[in-house]
């Protein structure tokens, strides 16, 4: 309840060009108090006065100065002991920091100190070890048909029909709509279609009418595309149709209203994770009032917590009104199909791998890996040529080895190969590779291949004409991976992130609430592959308990929906 209230407390809302002030007056509703608690009754009055003798009167303020005297010796002590124990627990602090460089920083070497376990890439050295017995075991190839074992008892069907006005009783107040939401989407593919599926439930949270969903120009990815070239508009609209009302543009008289200045409409800035009687509270009246509202920028701008019909909006944005472009499903479409055929030998299933291993992600992950100085000097020049200073802070204290140990290095190839034979997937089995460009492709994929020579991508099953009209387009490109690991038997994530995020549910959502996920315990990889003594049954043996443990979790759902 303390997060609503500085939710309603801190307001943001802009609006040039208008007479209008934003309610709740300045201050955002707190007033100053006396430093007597607001209270405003008189002191008390003064005792009245004893006649005592002089003795008396000094033996008294002898007794008041002693125990002042002694308060103040006290305080005094105190606060020597408290400054004393500061310099040591600071210190304390310092030398723990210093252990941590040390035992897995890269000095850990030079002054003799053991690694701690996990903490120094070493899977290029359990590859070469253990090669030999990886070539040679193919006795219990697993079959991809008889991958995921778990079956859900009921399957829970998604997105169930029903009705979202009804429910708030904000049709009682007004038979109409309450006004006209535009939010502008940022990031990249998925996170714009967290922010699309957030607008269409917070649409029906308002009763708003949804101007289709802009998306903000990002300087990493670098990708122009509209809604519509990404998404089919006419299948958005007509989805929704029963739910919220979806228009493209704003009417003209509203247009008219703002000097066709988008600017000029009201604008929120809303808090991350806005729950929605924040919504309802502050955004619901100015909506009402103005006829329009803007949300910028709109990235996980609505809490997770939201009542059940309003989580059902998401679902059916998410699952059913956001379909590819013709373009982008046209080609996806043919990769899916190409994959099928270049998998017959297992039946037409496939795996698909989303990769994380791009120079920025190596970059900002601040994990060293096997290129020694030249790596680190490489990943160096590229955090300051596209972060600046960030990684350079004073108080930012890098730890590559720490990181490795909580599973926040993103598996190489190598490793994603190891794993996968581990688990029982053999050389025959088919790989589709998601992923941008890798860092050092050619030696990073070398093992990957000579585990599985079966491996493609988007650009190897494509022709260049098919792929010509996507180039420059990270979102478009990015739409085509997602699709073919979205119909994989198979999907392995790396890194986490909102690739992943989505295509789970997606698949839950398609294969009767099984993910068919494998979702890596990164903490546990790294110990194993950094005990030079492990042998290769050891290692399958925990490989196939974490599939199981995989199958097992791939039919866990939260909050009852398939999201």
């Amino acid at each position: 309840m303390a997060t609503n209230k500085n939710m309603k407390a801190k307001p943001y809302y802009h609006q040039q060009n208008t007479n209008c002030a934003a309610s709740g007056g300045g201050g955002g509703g707190y007033s100053s108090e006396s430093s007597n608690g607001g209270s405003n009754s008189p002191s008390p009055p003064p005792s009245p006065r004893r006649h005592a003798s002089i003795s008396h009167s000094r033996r008294r303020l002898r007794t008041k100065s002693f125990s002042f005297f002694r308060r103040d010796s006290f305080a005094l002590t105190v606060s020597f002991i408290f400054r004393r124990n500061l310099r040591y627990l600071v210190l304390l602090c310092l030398l723990y920091v210093s252990g941590l460089i040390m035992c897995v920083g890269p000095f850990a070497g030079l002054v003799g100190h053991t690694p701690v376990p996990g903490s120094v890439y070493r899977s290029h050295e359990i590859f070469g070890k253990l090669w030999d017995q990886i070539q040679s075991d193919n006795s219990s190839a697993i079959d991809l048909s008889s991958v995921w074992k778990y079956k859900r008892l009921k399957v829970q069907k998604p997105c169930l029909n029903s009705t979202v006005g009804r429910y708030f009783g904000i049709e009682k107040e007004s038979p109409g709509p309450s006004g006209f939401l535009i939010v502008e989407a940022n990031g990249g593919l998925n996170q714009q279609r967290s922010a699309i599926c957030n607008a269409v439930a917070v649409a029906g949270l308002l009763n708003a009418i949804l101007v289709i969903p802009r998306f903000e120009f990002n300087s990493v990815w670098k990708d122009p595309s509209e809604f519509g070239d990404i998404y089919d508009e006419d299948h958005f609209v007509a989805t929704l149709d029963g739910y919220i009302k979806v228009v493209r543009e704003l009417p003209d008289l509203l247009l008219e209203r703002n000097d066709y200045n988008m600017t000029n409409i009201p604008t929120f800035r809303v808090h991350a994770w806005a729950p929605a009687s924040y919504y309802m509270g502050e955004v619901y009246p100015v909506l009402r009032e103005q006829g329009v509202i803007r949300i910028a920028p709109f990235a996980n701008r609505l809490a997770m917590n939201v009542p059940p019909h309003i989580q059902l909006l998401r679902c059916m944005a998410n699952y059913k009104a956001l379909r590819f472009s013709d373009p982008i499903s046209t080609l996806a479409e043919k990769l899916v199909k190409r994959m099928i055929e270049k998998s017959s030998g297992t039946g037409g299933k496939y795996v698909s791998i989303h990769l994380r291993f791009e120079e920025d992600m190596v970059a900002f992950s601040c994990c060293l890996y096997d290129g020694g100085k030249a790596e680190k000097l490489e990943m160096d020049m590229f955090r300051e040529k596209w972060w600046k200073g960030k990684f350079k802070r004073k108080d930012r204290v890098i730890l590559p080895g720490l990181n490795r140990i909580n599973g926040k290095c993103p598996l190489t190839p190598l490793e994603v190969g190891m794993m996968l034979r581990g688990m029982g997937f053999d050389n025959n089995t088919s790989i589709y590779l998601a992923s941008g460009k890798i860092y050092q492709a050619e030696r990073h994929l070398a093992s990957l291949l000579k585990m599985f020579p079966l491996v493609y991508t988007k650009e190897s099953l494509a022709t260049p004409d098919e792929l010509a009209p996507f180039e420059g387009y990270s979102s478009r490109l990015a739409a085509l991976d997602y699709t073919v690991c979205l119909f994989s038997e198979v999907f392995v994530t790396t890194h986490g992130g909102n690739f992943p995020h989505f295509l789970m549910g997606h698949r839950r959502f398609l294969f009767d609430g099984h993910s068919k996920t494998i979702n890596p315990d990164k903490r546990k990889l790294v110990l194993l592959f950094q005990d030079m003594n492990i042998s290769w049954v050891t290692f399958k043996d925990q490989m196939e308990i974490m599939l199981s443990e995989n199958d097992r979790k791939g039919i866990m759902i939260s909050n009852g929906i398939l999201v």
